[in-house]
């Protein structure tokens, strides 16, 4: 995602010469915005998000007037996420509260770019100093991350399993994306802890997830129909993980089908199911920590 999003940046100050960068460096509770989400504004665009809601509508604004001013040096706006709170209040009511640095951009940064878009692996540095490869010193605040490859998860399902399979993932090293049928999903509406979620086909599902030995595909669905639906369309493609939840009988009997139509064995195989490791999982946040494990554990090559 860092990767995506300076390669955006660069494009945007190739058009337009000048944008402002707003990144979360802190976050605390169940703030929608995390640490290291970030979201560009320029005169005609805008992209990515700091958090999304009446909070980034109000600071989207904010930078725009800005942009209309004279060239500033980075500064810090905090936003608590509580209509009690006696300043800074950002005007959601979901408890939290974050911190985004705002940075002035322009051609200047194009050498900074360029180094976080090369094939060597980088630490950014997100300061009161400005935005550097080289550790600042005596800095006020500092957030700092590679540029290096993100490991990403998909969870195809925004039910209440892949609500509690968000919130442990967003306190991992992973980035999550939610993809789910059905509008208006009450949990999925509610989760605060991907990096972004859409309302997607099915049949065409894997329009929407990349391959890549960083892809992790964990298949939640409704129910039997939209697992097979979602499965016949990925298991051939090249994740470094896909596993997918259900009972042993279910699983058996939708790889048997697979197998009757023709699916390589092989591929079948790859894919871990009943999903997570074994530990007698009951509740949500059970079944979440046990899937959480076994990504842990191939990610690691354990």
């Amino acid at each position: 995602m860092v990767l995506d999003f300076y390669k955006k940046v660069q494009q945007v100050l190739q058009e337009e010469n000048r944008l402002i960068l707003m990144v979360v460096i802190a976050n605390k509770g169940s703030s929608p915005g995390r640490k290291g989400f970030k979201m560009l504004v320029s005169k005609q665009q805008m992209y990515g998000t700091i958090g999304g809601g009446i909070m980034e509508h109000k600071l989207v604004e904010y930078a725009e007037k800005l942009l209309d001013e004279h060239h500033f040096d980075p500064f810090i706006k905090h936003q608590i996420h509580d209509k009690s709170a006696p300043k800074d209040q950002s005007g959601m009511i979901c408890s939290g509260q974050q911190t985004i640095a705002f940075y002035d951009v322009d051609s200047n940064y194009f050498s900074l770019i360029e180094d976080i878009l090369s094939d060597e692996i980088v630490t950014i540095h997100y300061s009161n100093q400005g935005i550097k490869i080289d550790e600042p010193e005596n800095y006020k605040w500092l957030y700092t991350e590679t540029n290096g490859l993100v490991q990403k998860a998909y969870i195809i399902g925004g039910g209440h399993v892949g609500l509690a399979l968000s919130e442990v993932l967003s306190k991992l090293d992973f980035e999550v994306h939610l993809l789910d049928h059905r509008e208006n999903l009450n949990t999925m509406t509610t989760n605060r802890f991907v990096q972004s979620k859409e309302v997607v086909e099915f049949e065409s599902i894997e329009n929407h997830i990349p391959e890549g030995d960083n892809i992790y595909v964990i298949i939640m669905s409704f129910g039997y129909r939209t697992d097979d639906i979602i499965i016949r369309r990925l298991v051939d493609k090249k994740f470094k993980y896909i596993g997918m939840l259900g009972s042993k009988v279910k699983i058996k009997t939708l790889f048997k089908n697979l197998e009757a139509d023709g699916f390589d064995k092989v591929q079948i195989n790859k894919v871990h199911a009943p999903i997570g490791i074994p530990i007698k999982s009951e509740t949500t946040y059970e079944i979440a920590i046990s899937v959480a494990a076994q990504l842990i554990k191939v990610k690691n090559c354990i």
